[in-house]
């Protein structure tokens, strides 16, 4: 038998999810996390799961990562000391960036602009110049590199990035950089501005390229020695690594372009959101992924995600394909708070973590959070991961008491106010990528999931008006599903400026074809046939004289003569779409892009026992909890116990190893096949079940 491993690391926990390829069955769990070395947990989930499950680690034949840790060397600050080389007269051009200042009004007062992660004592300017059409105007001056490199050498950097002028249309002079850096500076990591970003624009182009020098150290680091610990816990099993966009990549593309997988752990919990919702018959999804730290929201439409064409962790925002995902410091350990001087309520982004948690965990922790609010209202089992973790309700209401007592109020009505404010800040990042980008949130489906999500999901539908609302099986280590369930992906791009009056449709195809051989051979390199690859393309648009563009799907079908005339289509609309007008204007082309996909796993839906509407025989518990505003009496409900077709009325709460539901009074939750919890308001709220 063979089985496909998919592993999650996140802040709080590590999720894992075995499924076995023929039957489609799974075996799940969930251990902490361990920051100080992310590879612990996961060897010590592989041991816990394959041992439950009763299965020879050797069976598992492929094993698909979403991990954080390039992620987290940017918020951390701790990348590597990189060294830059750029063309005479750019040394300053980190430091000088794009004039834009977040924030509102006065927000240059206040905002602390981020250092560049190359110093500029770190830079180098070199002798030699490439034009626009990829001419060398300047021959490389070998002598002064040479002298600057070894002094570069000298200042103890730990990875070198080479961003030249126009490399994206000749990369003579970076390759030749290259070769005497690998001989004057040794064995540090090199990355090239025309392998990372082949593209113009200077600044994003450099900026990207150093970002992947900065954490291509400690991330190449990190994926061999998972990768070492994997060949003899699990021999013979073949390690990818999620990419930001949503598809996997081979551990040497990953160690070499890690930049490509800042948003992995995010992109994870989409995928498998989208495949979980397809069996149940949804394709316009949001999905609302909250966990121990923060919550991860995206848009997806017919089934496939939005992606865009930048990536942004912290202060840092590269150009860098990845699924539209929205992320706000809104989770289960965020800690709330009343400012002596407002007295108003607040909640996050400060997070308790892990370690020591949230209050209810007994680990040591003191502080409130929306976990303690949580468990104060009575929506949280007095244990999690199937009782090997106990929870302390008694802590957990000594957490809130204090803001009850800032806020004159009763500890039920301050532990509601977390909640309601934590959904309020979700809420923002839901509208982030559903009105501010056109979208109607009322036209999609609302999928939970992650270790909070469901207790919070009800609540956050209503805010929407987005329903039903969808709780998967299993919602904590959906992103683990995810990564297990995806499918490897390639994408080879290069700038190509052309107004759509100077080029022809054939020739537009041409270029693209290139770019196809060139993204599909990548994928062959990781033993995906060409018979096997689903190729796509997507051109980036502009009105000519506009200093953005737009990005615009191709399909195989438009590469025909027609090509130029069906993009201008689709540009214009989905010009009006964003900004409500298009204009009687010539397009031009920007950049051209190839995506290879390797093929989908054959991973079975498994069906659950069928019933009716009748779910009483699920029930286990019955208790009091506090709800708008109320106290009332709500059924606890064994989810592994639920049938199809029943039927559940809130106030209502379903339990399960990994997370909770909290169905909401004048809600109700019908079982489908597949055992998701499909939440939708009630036409008759007083038709009892």
């Amino acid at each position: 038998m063979s089985y496909r491993l998919g592993v999650d690391v996140g802040g709080t926990f590590t999720d894992l999810l075995l499924i076995d390829e023929v039957s489609g069955q799974t075996h799940r769990a969930k251990v902490p996390s361990t920051p100080g070395d992310p590879s612990i947990a996961v060897l010590n989930g592989i041991e816990l799961l394959t041992r439950r499950a009763s299965i020879d680690p050797s069976e598992v034949t492929q094993v698909m990562h979403g991990t954080t840790v390039a992620t987290n060397a940017v918020l951390e600050g701790k990348g590597a000391r990189v060294g830059l080389v750029v063309t005479e007269g750019y040394r300053q051009i980190l430091q000088v960036a794009r004039s834009f200042v977040p924030g509102g009004l006065a927000g240059w007062i206040v905002w602390p602009k981020p250092e560049p992660l190359a110093r500029l004592e770190d830079t180098i300017e070199i002798k030699g110049r490439i034009d626009a059409r990829g001419q060398v105007i300047r021959p490389l001056d070998h002598v002064a590199l040479r002298r600057e490199l070894e002094d570069l050498g000298a200042r103890g950097i730990e990875a070198l990035t080479i961003s030249l002028m126009n490399s994206f249309t000749n990369d003579e002079h970076e390759i030749a950089v290259a070769r005497l850096a690998e001989e004057i500076l040794g064995d540090i990591p090199i990355s090239l501005s025309s392998r990372i970003l082949p593209e113009i624009k200077e600044y994003e182009r450099t900026l990207t390229t150093v970002a992947n020098s900065y954490v291509r150290p400690r991330a190449s680091q990190y994926l061999r020695n998972l990768a070492t610990e994997l060949s003899q816990l699990t021999p013979g099993a073949r390690l990818h690594i999620l990419r930001s966009d949503g598809g996997l990549m081979g551990t040497e593309v990953a160690s070499a372009a890690p930049v490509n997988m800042l948003m992995s752990g995010p992109a994870g919990g989409v995928s498998g959101a989208v495949w979980i919702a397809s069996q149940a018959g949804y394709k316009d999804l949001l999905t609302f992924d909250m966990g121990g730290t923060s919550t991860d929201v995206a848009l997806v439409q017919q089934a496939i995600p939005k992606v865009g064409r930048e990536t942004s962790v912290g202060d840092l925002t590269i150009r860098a394909s990845s699924i539209d995902v929205r992320t706000v410091g809104a989770g289960g350990g965020s800690i709330a708070h009343v400012p002596a001087l407002t007295k108003a309520l607040r909640v996050g982004p400060q997070s308790a973590g892990a370690d020591p948690g949230p209050a209810a965990y007994g680990r040591g922790g003191t502080e409130p959070t929306v976990t303690d609010a949580n468990m104060v209202l009575g929506y949280l089992p007095s244990g999690l991961l199937d009782g090997e973790m106990k929870l302390d309700g008694e802590a957990a209401r000594r957490s809130i008491e204090p803001l009850a007592e800032a806020l004159g109020i009763e500890v039920e009505r301050a532990a509601a106010g977390v909640i309601d404010i934590v959904n309020e800040n979700m809420f923002g990042a839901l509208r982030l990528v559903s009105v501010q980008q056109g979208y109607d949130p009322r036209d999609f489906a609302l999928v939970a999931f992650g270790g909070a999500g469901p207790l919070h999901a009800n609540a956050l539908g209503r805010l929407m008006g987005s329903w039903p609302v969808i709780v998967p099986p299993s919602p904590g280590v959906l992103c683990a599903f995810g990564d297990a369930t995806t499918r490897l992906r390639s994408e080879s791009s290069h700038t190509y400026i052309r107004r759509f009056s100077e080029v022809s449709s054939a020739q537009v195809v041409a270029e693209l074809e290139a770019l196809r051989a060139e993204a599909a051979a990548e994928l062959t390199g990781q033993g995906v046939a060409e018979a096997e690859q689903e190729i796509g393309y997507s051109v980036d648009v502009r009105y000519h004289g506009q200093g953005f563009e737009v990005t615009v799907d191709v399909d195989a079908s438009m590469l025909t003569e027609q090509l130029l005339d069906a993009t201008r289509v689709r540009f214009e609309a989905e010009h009006e779409r964003l900004f409500t007008f298009a204009l009687d204007q010539e397009c031009e082309l920007v950049h051209l892009r190839a995506i290879a996909q390797g093929a989908r796993p054959t991973v079975a839906a498994l069906q659950i026992e069928t019933g009716d509407e009748d779910a009483s025989s699920a029930v286990i518990a019955t208790k009091e909890i506090y709800v708008e505003g109320e106290r009332a009496v709500a059924h606890v409900y064994a989810r592994g116990q639920l049938k199809a077709n029943n039927r559940i009325v809130g106030p209502a709460i379903i339990s399960e190893m990994d997370s909770t539901t909290l169905v909401l009074p004048a809600h109700e939750a019908r079982v489908d096949v597949f055992g998701n919890l499909i939440i939708n308001p009630m036409t008759d709220p007083k038709r009892l079940s």
